[in-house]
């Protein structure tokens, strides 16, 4: 069984700051990479121990190279750097069979969440699919359904758990810490949180082999809302291929293409960047 993991860092267990998130930020961000380091090995470790053959790490992190890969367990393949063109989901493709959403976090739009944004905080103020207010792990399950692999583990606080489930079902959820603010948390020590990671991934594969992971259920055709905080961040977002403004401050991308959807969305993340002042 192949596995496919895309992991953020905001989720991880004991990360309450940008600091601890931020390249550059000095011993903070390097206890950062250690603490992330540790959930992602765990959760390699659980996957193999579970029936994985192969597994495939996509850094999905800001400048998306967080890991030491000399330190990665289980021989993982490792995507990493920055400007992929499937961002989050790079790497995914139909040959997998779970997909593992891991150190995720909650939405802008949603309940109090630690380190809470959609993609950029400085553009995104909300985003729906199919009406629903969803966090990354809502967009990121278009390529999921597109390509017809199920989401099998997710880990974060309990709020991303909650704003995950309508499309992860069947998923094993590992909640790392429970939000107090968006800059606290009561975060469980990161040994516990390793060991139910590695449980949780090794039950996600055994539920996975025995056919018992439903795919997120996402219709043909979906539609995408997104709410920015500018109107000019809305205007810029109509250049992208199939957006179309549908307020002040709103855009909407609508397919039956669910791949081309989250392209046009990828696409408005980028260049809603320079509208955003960088």
């Amino acid at each position: 069984m192949k596995v496919w993991i895309s992991f953020d860092m905001e989720g991880v267990a004991g990360i309450v700051d940008w600091e601890q998130c931020r390249p550059g930020s000095g011993e903070a961000y390097t206890l950062g990479c250690a603490l992330l380091q540790d959930e992602v090995n765990a959760a390699i470790e659980g996957a193999i121990a579970g029936g994985a053959t192969e597994v495939v790490l996509n850094d999905s992190h800001s400048r998306m190279a967080n890991l030491d890969p000399r330190k990665i367990a289980g021989n993982a393949q490792y995507i990493s750097g920055r400007h992929k063109p499937y961002y989050m989901m790079q790497g995914l493709d139909g040959s997998f069979d779970a997909i593992f959403f891991l150190g995720y976090h909650g939405s802008i739009s949603g309940k109090t969440s630690a380190m809470s944004h959609t993609y950029n905080p400085e553009v995104f103020s909300g985003a729906k699919v199919n009406g629903r207010y969803v966090g990354e792990s809502g967009i990121n399950a278009l390529v999921a359904e597109h390509y017809g692999v199920p989401i099998a583990l997710v880990t974060g606080d309990s709020v991303t758990a909650d704003e995950t489930r309508p499309f992860a079902e069947g998923a094993v959820n590992v909640t790392t810490k429970e939000s107090i603010s968006r800059f606290s948390a009561k975060n469980l020590h990161p040994t516990e949180s390793c060991d139910l990671i590695r449980a949780g991934a090794e039950e996600a594969m055994r539920k996975v082999a025995a056919g018992k992971m439903p795919l997120p259920g996402l219709a043909s055709p979906s539609t995408l809302d997104l709410e920015m905080q500018t109107a000019d961040m809305a205007d810029v977002a109509t250049w992208a291929r199939g957006t179309v403004r549908t307020g002040d401050r709103q855009v909407r991308i609508e397919s039956e293409n669910l791949l081309e959807m989250f392209e046009s969305f990828v696409a408005v993340n980028y260049i809603t960047r320079q509208a955003g002042g960088r």
